[in-house]
C-alpha cells in the first residue's frame, strides 16, 4: 500500500509558475507509474502528464510544452511545474499511482488533491 500526499497548490496570477508536489509513503517501490490530473469545476477529470518509475515522461496535448513532469527517487516525490499559468488551468490537481500488487493485481492510490487558481 501507498499514500500519496500533494501539495504547492495556491493562487496565482495568469502567466505566473507554480510547482506540484506528490509525496508517496508505504511500499514506495511497487509504484511503476505516476500521473497528475486536475479536475475544473463541472468538467470531467483530465489526465495531464505521466512518469514511469523509469523516469520516462509523458504528456497530454493540451499541457504538453507549458507543463513538465519529473521525478526525485530519493525522496519518492513526483513534480508538476506548470509554466505560463491562465484561469483555465484553475482545478484540483491530483496525483494517482498504478501500484503492482502482485504479478496479477493492479492497484490505483490516489491523493487528496489541492487547489490551484489561476486569477486574470
Amino acid at each position: 500500500q501507498v499514500q500519496l500526499v500533494e501539495s504547492g497548490g495556491g493562487l496565482v496570477q495568469a502567466g505566473e509558475s507554480l510547482r506540484l508536489s506528490c509525496a508517496a509513503s508505504g511500499n514506495v517501490a511497487n509504484i511503476y507509474n505516476t500521473d497528475w490530473y486536475r479536475q475544473a469545476p463541472g468538467k470531467e477529470r483530465e489526465l495531464l502528464a505521466a512518469i514511469t518509475s523509469s523516469g520516462t515522461a509523458s504528456y497530454e496535448d493540451s499541457v504538453k510544452g507549458r507543463f513538465t513532469i519529473s521525478r526525485d527517487s530519493a525522496k519518492s516525490t513526483v513534480y508538476l511545474f506548470m509554466n505560463n499559468l491562465t484561469p483555465e488551468d484553475t482545478a484540483v490537481y491530483s496525483c494517482h499511482a498504478d501500484y503492482r500488487h502482485s504479478d496479477t493485481e493492479i492497484r490505483n492510490f490516489w491523493g487528496q488533491g489541492t487547489q490551484v487558481t489561476v486569477s486574470s
